[in-house]
Parts: C-alpha cells; sequence; structure tokens
C-alpha cells in the first residue's frame, strides 16, 4: 500500500476544505479504492454522547447506530484507541453488520483540538488484512485531514 500517494491524493482533493462531511466523503472514497483488502471503508460520526451514527461511506450497508458500549467502532470511541482486529469472531461483542467481514480496523478521527469527530471504520472480507502500518499510516493522514474541523 502506497501511503505517501494515498495522502497525496487526500490533500490535493481537501485542500482548504474545512466540512466535516465532505472530508469524510472524500477520505472514505479515495481510501476504499485504493486497496483491494478493504471491503467497506467509513465513518461512524460522534451524534452524542456515547453514540454513533453512520456518515460518508463505500460498500454495502452499514450499521445505522453504533451505542460507544457495543461492537469495534464502540471499542474505538469509547477508548479512543484504534482497534486492530485480526478475526471479528473473537472480538466480544462484535456487531455483524456485514456476514463476510472478517477483520476490521477502527480508528478515531480528533480535530485539532483532540475532541472526537467519530471513528473512521475498514471492513475486509480476509481475514487478520490489516497490520499496525495500516493503523499508524492512516491514523496520521486522517489527523492531517479533519485538523480542521469544529
Amino acid at each position: 500500500m502506497d501511503y505517501a500517494a494515498l495522502s497525496d491524493r487526500i490533500k490535493s482533493l481537501c485542500e482548504g476544505e474545512e466540512d466535516m462531511v465532505a472530508l469524510m466523503a472524500t477520505f472514505a472514497c479515495e481510501v476504499h479504492l485504493s486497496d483491494d483488502r478493504f471491503d467497506w471503508t467509513g465513518f461512524y460520526r460522534v451524534v452524542s454522547k456515547d453514540l454513533l451514527k453512520i456518515g460518508p461511506y463505500q460498500g454495502g450497508h452499514g450499521c445505522l447506530v453504533i451505542p460507544f458500549s457495543r461492537g469495534v467502532c464502540g471499542a474505538c470511541a469509547r477508548t479512543g484507541e484504534a482497534q486492530l482486529v485480526e478475526d471479528v469472531e473473537a472480538f466480544e461483542g462484535h456487531i455483524a453488520c456485514s456476514s463476510t467481514t472478517r477483520s476490521e480496523i477502527v480508528l478515531p478521527v480528533r480535530n485539532a483540538k483532540g475532541t472526537l469527530l467519530g471513528v473512521f471504520d475498514i471492513d475486509s472480507n480476509l481475514p487478520a488484512a490489516f497490520t499496525q502500518e495500516d493503523v499508524m499510516a492512516l491514523s496520521e493522514i486522517l489527523d492531517d485531514t479533519f485538523a480542521s474541523c469544529a
């Protein structure tokens, strides 16, 4: 995966944009198209205390609402830490939005003030599809992209 090229494309496409939904839509599209491992790529937005709702995404239907108390996305939002799940069946409390998902990575999305805006979720139909390199590279691109959001 060429994360430097992905970062450059996203920076170019999002330059000057501050609207969170526009940034999410562009980010999800670019990431989804960048790697065959990615079957579902999208955002869940913080809409109230302890509640996520689906945002822009690419792929099949996602769950509409996820409480912070449930699933991999909820764990990421609750702890503020990236979730790298090699086998979703082994993750206690996993929410099966798609029966074909085998592994998942979920990253917190924050603005420059550190406010949690949501989480970025990538699902794969392959087991153990993601690495720590994915976590680090995508986290850096997310931080750069969403720094300007309120």
